[in-house]
């Protein structure tokens, strides 16, 4: 697989490497640059801090930016009306569900970026490993967590947006470059051992991170993903178990005032990514927020009628977290959870909000309701509901309950990392939402778009890759 090779392991850790210098090349001599990256606490440190910073380095997968999970998710399920630049444009084709596998294919960037950041914690956890490293170690089985949570974190998209997967767990070249796909059970069954040895080897709380800022993965972002994952893979008992040791960790709140949710370190944060742009908040807020009437050249999505309609009323979500513009008469709603965009001489206000609180109240609601304990999983949803100034739930059925749970993760989620696009993939209701979606977007819905093609460059460079169901 030749998006997966790199000159050296200094590089990968480091992050000074554009994505052009990943390419296929010779078996990587990587005995000098690993001794220096671990050759201490200190750059070892350095070196995997230096992960985040790519991370919202631009408009990546992470960053909440125009070529990020958040603004795809988005786009490919019922939750935007997109005003693309041109119809070969990355959101062109993501928001009519008719996505190419050609070489250019949109889908190669988020693939390939992912499969960067995975062999990076693939090279970082060898290196931490090695005998010879010069890291103590506390620091050592610090970083090792999170290296191995940045690894389950990423497979953990990759694979609810290819379905099954190249699984590579090694900076063995030999290994790689001819990795077939590997079924979806089997990298679920890594991502848990990830996730289960991150949340054993992660510091307890944010102390050990610079001023405290929830700018790095503890104990607790291992168990909410942890949650997340076994929610994902039916096991409702640990998804119960996880959920509830993050709500019970004594760590986090749901905040009443929803306007301070997304400010950076909220209480709320379980994980966030520091902005690294001069002058910038969150690029979350310079893809969402309107400053002017939406066009091809700026400010090209609004919130689509559908996702403002699911909103009940005296939702406030709905007052708080969704704004309007006004232009010629004609009115425009937008996402205004992120409110502060260009930060020149002030303050960086907001940061990206990766793993939040709420969620987990949602995720052991539905475990609960899946294990037929109806009163506890209302219980949870009711305070989700009560934070955003809504009555209890009058669902009393475990149908009625699984259907109430799902319009709530529609409701306090929209436009946060694709969760509506993976919820309606992963409760068998994307055919019956996105039929009715698609031609509100102008196109028609074909089920094979649930899973992104991959890309033909890569299954050119790779005989034993195959492609998904529905592309040529």
């Amino acid at each position: 697989m030749r998006h997966i090779y790199i000159a050296t392991i200094f590089i990968a850790l480091t992050g000074i490497c554009s994505c052009k210098k990943l390419v296929t090349v010779a078996p990587p001599t990587t005995e000098i640059e690993s001794a220096t990256v671990f050759s201490s606490d200190a750059s070892a440190s350095a070196a995997v801090s230096g992960i985040y910073s790519r991370m919202m380095s631009g408009n990546g997968f992470a960053s909440g930016g125009s070529g990020s999970m958040t603004f795809y998710g988005a786009l490919s399920a019922d939750e935007l009306v997109n005003y693309p630049p041109s119809s070969v444009s990355a959101s062109y084709y993501f928001y009519g569900n008719n996505i190419p596998a050609t070489a250019a294919g949109p889908t190669g960037a988020p693939w390939t970026e992912i499969y960067q950041y995975i062999y990076t914690a693939n090279a970082a956890i060898e290196g931490l490993a090695d005998s010879s490293s010069g890291v103590s170690s506390a620091v050592s089985r610090a970083l090792t967590g999170e290296c191995k949570f940045i690894r389950a974190f990423y497979y953990f998209y990759l694979t609810n947006l290819f379905g099954d997967v190249p699984l590579i767990t090694t900076t063995d070249y030999t290994q790689n470059e001819s990795a077939a796909r590997t079924v979806q059970a089997t990298v679920y069954t890594q991502i848990i051992a990830d996730l289960v040895a991150a949340e054993s080897l992660l510091n307890p709380d944010y102390s050990a991170v610079q001023g405290g800022e929830r700018v790095r993965p503890i104990k607790w972002a291992a168990a909410a993903l942890l949650a997340r994952t076994y929610l994902y893979t039916g096991d409702w008992v640990d998804a119960e178990t996880q959920a509830t040791l993050v709500i019970n960790s004594g760590q986090y709140a749901l905040l009443n005032d929803l306007t301070t949710v997304f400010l950076k370190n909220s209480e709320e944060t379980i994980w966030s990514l520091r902005p690294v742009l001069p002058d910038e908040n969150t690029p979350d807020a310079l893809t969402f927020l309107l400053t002017a009437a939406p066009s091809t050249a700026v400010n090209n999505v609004t919130l689509l009628g559908k996702l403002l309609a699911a909103f009940e009323p005296g939702d406030k979500r709905r007052s708080t977290w969704v704004d309007s513009l006004t232009v010629s008469n004609v009115t425009y709603y937008f996402a205004y959870k992120y409110r502060a965009g260009i930060a020149v001489n002030q303050p960086v206000t907001e940061y990206s909000m990766v793993l939040r609180f709420a969620e987990q109240y949602l995720i052991r609601a539905e475990a609960r309701a899946e294990q037929n304990n109806l009163s506890g999983a209302a219980l949870d949803l009711n305070a989700i509901r009560s934070r955003a100034g809504l009555g209890a739930t009058t669902a009393a059925t475990q149908a009625d309950l699984l259907t109430a749970i799902l319009h709530e993760r529609q409701a306090e989620l929209f436009t946060e990392w694709g969760h509506r696009w993976l919820d309606i993939k992963r409760t068998n209701s994307v055919d019956s939402v996105m039929t009715v979606a698609c031609p509100l977007k102008g196109a028609t819905w074909i089920p094979t778009a649930q899973l992104w093609p991959i890309p033909l460059t890569e299954i050119e460079a790779d005989s034993k890759l195959t492609q998904n169901p529905g592309y040529n």
